[in-house]
């Protein structure tokens, strides 16, 4: 059954496009009443959030959105957004769309106005094929939080309240792909079978922080990287120049750099690992507001290192390497030389996310250093 073609919805609620300022700041607002009674939400800075769903946002240039707030009465109750992405249909298919930026309190009505609308603005737009939430890509926070609701999200992590897989599950969407979060311990003991693997390669492998005189030609190495890495991946969409050039300045200002690491094989780049301190233990106190003086806050945390935990969100291996003990050891060894920094800065725990459900090799790694499974996400598609 096609589910968009009916609407079991009251006229009690409406569903409006945002379409100047005033609509967008209700639209960025939202959340703040549907995590009202959830400890473990964390807000987002609402400058970031202004910027983010601005022109100059460099995911534009190859994608059109609409944004969307349910009302009951004159009550913001939910938002939604649509977006195609010429990038994904290059890839995918000239029919595929997605949704996201997806919050509303627990009420089947609202969340079947809000899928039917985004539903319709795809379907006017050529899409037979919905996927999301995506925020706006694959490369952004995407997937719905369905195990781990017990703890807050790290940084640049989403996080849902618990019936938004079984609303979205009622409005026809089928689960497509699970996006696992694994929590680790940075003083873990390095496994005998690595021990033997470090052994035979670390004389071709030379680990080095980023250049930061060469900020700009680093970046391109991580984005060359990043982009051959993930080729192969479920859902993989390639970072544009711009796209890695923007996330390279909110790293420049905001990364040491001992949190960012190149690995090279015979003197060629082929490994890589970002890692960031978690923000939102300093952000869960700012009620997404920078200023007046929480800024001031946010430099003496990141100018000092003042976190306990940190997130590795960027993270590859060039696939000419995949599956092979060596491809193996780089793995491990961006993940174990920069640890040592964390822990002498009082950092103890890291998660690494997101790992795709069936990346075998990667999780069975994790594993062997003790590292959990501790969230899980979930991606939901739907024929049109």
């Amino acid at each position: 059954m096609n589910e968009k073609s009916s609407l079991p919805i009251t006229a009690a609620i409406t569903v409006h496009p945002v379409t100047n300022r005033h609509e967008l700041r209700t639209f960025i607002d939202i959340p703040w009443r549907v995590y009202s009674d959830d400890p473990m939400w964390v807000p987002p800075l609402r400058l970031e959030r202004r910027l983010h769903f601005s022109k100059f946002n460099p995911y534009f240039k190859h994608a059109e959105w609409q944004a969307w707030i349910a009302y009951r009465g004159n009550l913001p109750v939910g938002r939604i957004s649509a977006q195609i992405d010429q990038l994904h249909r290059q890839r995918y298919g000239a029919d595929t769309g997605h949704f996201g930026l997806l919050e509303s309190v627990e009420d089947t009505e609202v969340f079947a106005a809000l899928t039917y609308t985004a539903e319709s603005w795809l379907s006017e737009r050529n899409t037979k094929y919905v996927s999301g939430p995506f925020n706006f890509s694959i490369n952004q926070e995407c997937g719905v939080l369905v195990d781990g609701f017990d703890t807050p999200p790290m940084v640049m992590m989403p996080h849902s309240p618990k019936w938004y897989g079984r609303l979205l599950e009622e409005r026809g969407y089928q689960p497509l792909k699970d996006l696992l979060a694994y929590w680790v311990n940075l003083d873990f003991k390095v496994p005998q079978f690595m021990r033997t693997l470090l052994g035979k390669f670390s004389s071709r492998i030379h680990l080095r922080m980023i250049r930061r005189n060469q900020f700009k030609a680093e970046m391109e190495i991580l984005r060359d990287i990043f982009n051959d890495a993930w080729s192969d991946n479920w859902g993989f969409i390639p970072f544009t120049e711009a796209e890695f050039s923007e996330l390279g300045s909110v790293f420049r200002i905001l990364l040491r750099d001992e949190y960012m690491w190149i690995a090279e094989v015979d003197g060629v780049p082929a490994a890589f690992l970002v890692a960031i301190p978690n923000l939102n233990e300093i952000f869960a106190k700012f009620n997404g507001n920078l200023f007046p003086n929480n800024w001031l806050r946010l430099y003496k945390h990141v100018k000092y290192s003042e976190f306990s935990s940190i997130r590795v969100p960027l993270m590859g291996v060039r696939k000419q390497f995949r599956n092979t003990p060596l491809g193996i050891t780089l793995a491990f060894m961006v993940i174990d030389v920069p640890r040592q920094r964390p822990l002498a800065m009082g950092i103890r725990e890291a998660e690494l996310s997101w790992i795709l459900e069936d990346n075998i090799a990667m999780r069975t790694m994790l594993n062997s250093i003790g590292s959990k499974e501790y969230k899980r996400y979930r991606i939901y598609g739907k024929k049109l």
